[in-house]
């Protein structure tokens, strides 16, 4: 399952970043963290817009090894949203975790993972599942750097840098992430 084993560089279009932009504006008003400890409104909104650019940079990548499913931009309620896999490639469902570059400056090149009492990513009972990260340029917009698939059981789980997170989060650095 793993087509490529080295970085790729894409570019996502400005009609993709728009799409992204509209979801992301218009799912932050169906959601609560509050569990989760986060509040802020515009940090929830770009967290889902840098989401669904990671998404549509893994889409452009996949696309050339097989039929591609994703991503989503249905705006669910409540109860009936989908906490399922962001991709569908060749009927392997693979999750999608993204970071801007200025964070990464900040914290590492990493990717958070939800892991509190409360909220855990599904993804973290899932030791097959696979997963791409994605380093979003917001520097060079809409540049993004796609990691190859690795399978959950492959990588390594440490602590946030930030103290506040460590009892809610998990974290994958990019300089931990397994030669291919």
């Amino acid at each position: 399952m793993r087509w490529y084993k080295q970085i790729r560089t894409t570019f996502v279009s400005r009609e993709k970043i728009v799409k992204a932009y509209d979801f992301a504006k218009a799912v932050v008003q169906t959601v609560n963290y509050s569990d989760s400890n986060q509040r802020h409104q515009e940090k929830i909104k770009d967290d889902h817009f840098v989401s669904k650019i990671g998404e549509e940079a893994v889409v452009n990548v996949l696309r050339d090894y097989g039929s591609v499913t994703g991503p989503d931009y249905t705006i669910y309620k409540g109860k009936d949203k989908s906490w399922l896999h962001d991709l569908e490639m060749n009927g392997t469902a693979i999750a999608v975790k993204t970071q801007r570059r200025t964070a990464a400056r900040h914290y590492g090149l990493s990717w958070t993972f939800q892991n509190a009492s409360r909220r855990r990513d599904s993804l973290l009972y899932q030791p097959d599942a696979w997963i791409v990260f994605v380093e979003y340029n917001d520097e060079n917009p809409y540049e993004c750097f796609v990691y190859p698939p690795y399978q959950l059981k492959e990588l390594t789980f440490e602590e946030p840098k930030l103290a506040h997170l460590k009892d809610t989060k998990k974290v994958v650095y990019a300089a931990t992430l397994p030669s291919l």
